[in-house]
Parts: structure tokens; sequence; C-alpha cells
């Protein structure tokens, strides 16, 4: 069980630290950030300056060993627009970021699952159908184009919502539904699949045969094994609550991270950028060693197979 842990959390550090270096390279070959911060009829000394103010004369080598020492003594650089330290830049906006993801999760998990297991314990029915069209289309229709449809209805048409700001509850209502529906459509086919699969199994043939009434054999054999295929997708919405926010924040005008992030990339703001990134990715390997560690709990085998491998 220690090695299993202990290998969970070595892939894990390993993920984050190509994630940022691959973000800190990125970042440094997309652009010059003295030329688009101080404009390009900035003169040359000024941009020299700047560049040797902020370390960007020297080799990316020498900047790539700097930042991750300053990382481990918990620096995650300055904001070259605001200078300010980027970590304070971020944690300022990510109570806006949550107040969005966090109901757009459970809209997710209220809408999905139900659906899901619903529809595939009504297989071939016009529910079952229903839900596999609306799956589709949460897969086919991009989040941006979603958020402007909303809009269009609901702000424009009829008037009943604000269509952007952070002013009052309402304003966050559109933005919520627009990241609820994509991720509810995409769990309900999961779960539909995970379901059918486990209703297919002959120990679910056999608990019938037995005499168990179907509502039984549901609840205490098909629901806790669908539940594991089903808890690695849950586990990456969870992850990717503060990234799923970038799209629909720009659209609504929300000050939240994911508009932050849009704008540190507009500004080659290197320090604020890398420190979403890594928060990001940190959220992401975080859901899914959680993930990994309930697989544990709802499945006996692979918990007692990672005894034996101890």
């Amino acid at each position: 069980m220690i090695r299993y842990i202990l290998t969970r959390f070595l892939r894990a550090f390993i993920t984050i630290v190509l994630v940022v270096t691959f973000a800190f390279v990125v970042l440094r070959l997309s652009g010059d950030p003295a030329t688009i911060i101080l404009g390009p009829e900035a003169p040359p000394e000024a941009i020299a300056a700047f560049r040797k103010s902020w370390g960007l004369d020297q080799p990316v080598l020498v900047q790539y060993i700097q930042y991750f020492a300053a990382i481990f003594q918990g620096d995650l650089g300055m904001s070259m627009r605001d200078g300010r330290p980027a970590l304070e830049l971020v944690m300022e906006r990510i109570p806006a970021t949550l107040a969005l993801t966090l109901p757009a999760l459970m809209l997710k998990l209220a809408m999905g699952v139900p659906a899901g297991v619903y529809a595939a314990l009504h297989q071939g029915t016009a529910f079952d159908r229903a839900v596999m069209v609306a799956a589709v289309m949460g897969f086919a229709v991009p989040s941006f184009v979603l958020a402007l449809g909303l809009v269009l209805v609901f702000a424009v048409n009829l008037g009943w919502l604000p269509s952007g700001g952070r002013d009052t509850i309402w304003h966050a209502i559109l933005p919520i539904v627009t990241l609820g529906l994509g991720g509810a459509a995409a769990l309900a086919r999961f779960t539909r699949s995970a379901m059918l699969e486990v209703l297919g199994q002959h120990y679910i043939r056999t608990a019938s045969s037995k005499g168990l009434a179907w509502a039984v054999v549901v609840r205490s054999h098909a629901l806790p094994n669908a539940a594991i295929p089903t808890v690695t997708l849950i586990g990456f919405l969870v992850g990717s609550l503060i990234a799923g926010a970038i799209v629909v924040e720009s659209v609504f005008s929300w000050p939240g991270v994911g508009r932050l992030m849009v704008v540190a990339v507009a500004n080659r703001d290197l320090a604020v950028v890398q420190c979403i990134l890594l928060l990001v990715a940190t959220t992401m390997v975080t859901s899914n060693l959680i993930v990994d560690f309930l697989y544990g709990a709802l499945d006996p085998r692979l918990r007692h197979g990672a005894r034996a491998n101890a």
C-alpha cells in the first residue's frame, strides 16, 4: 500500500514539473514581454533595461533554474504589469471563480448522474434518446457558442438576466448554466455507458434470479460498480474547475482567474500566467490522486492488489 501511494505521488510531482516546464518554455518562445509591455515604439535602451531588471536577458536555462529555485522557496514571481506578487493577484480572483465553478459542478452532478442512470435503466425509450441527443450536443457545441446563445435569448431578447459583470447574484446564473450544461451532458453519457456495461454483467442476472427486487439490485449491485469509472470523469470535472472557466469568464466579463489568465497571456505577464498554470496543474493532479484513492475504497480488488504489492 505504501508503494502504491508513493508511486502516485511521484507521478503527480513529475506531471506538475512537466506542465510548468512546458509553460515556461512556450511563454518565452511566444514573444518578448518587454516589447509588448513597453510598446513597439519604446527606445532600445528602455527595452534593454526592462529585460535586465526582470532577468530576461539571461539564458533560458538560467531563468528556468532560478524560477524553480524560487518556487521551492514559495516565491512565484512578480507581475510585470502591476508590480505585485503573482500569487497575490491570482488568490484575489479565486473566490470569484469558485462562485461560478462550484455551483456549476453541483449542477453537473445533479443533472448528469441521475439522467445517465435513468436513461440506462430505460434504454431505448424517448428519454434515453433525448439524453443521447443532449450529450452529443453538449460535446459538439463549444462553451463560448453556448454562452453567446444564452446571452442572446435570456439577456438580449427576453431581458430576464444581465449579460455580464458580477454585481448581483443574477449575474452568475448564465455563466453557471453555461459551465454546468456541457459537463452535465458528458457526465450523463458516461454514466449511462457505465450503467449499461454493469447491467449486462452475470452477477446482475444472478442477483435478479435470486428473487431480489430490481430496485435493490440496482442500488446494491449496479450503482456501486458503475460508480467506479464514473468517478474518473467526476475527478476530471473537479480538477478542471479553474481551467474550464477561462472562456466563460471572458464572455461574461466575470472577474475571476480565467479572465485574469486571458489578460495575462495577452500582456505576456509571465509570472501571472505561470502561477495560474501551476495552480491548474496542481488542482488537476490532486483531483486525480483523490480519484486513485477512491478507487481503492470503491473496488476491493484494487485495494487488495495494492496490499499484495506493498
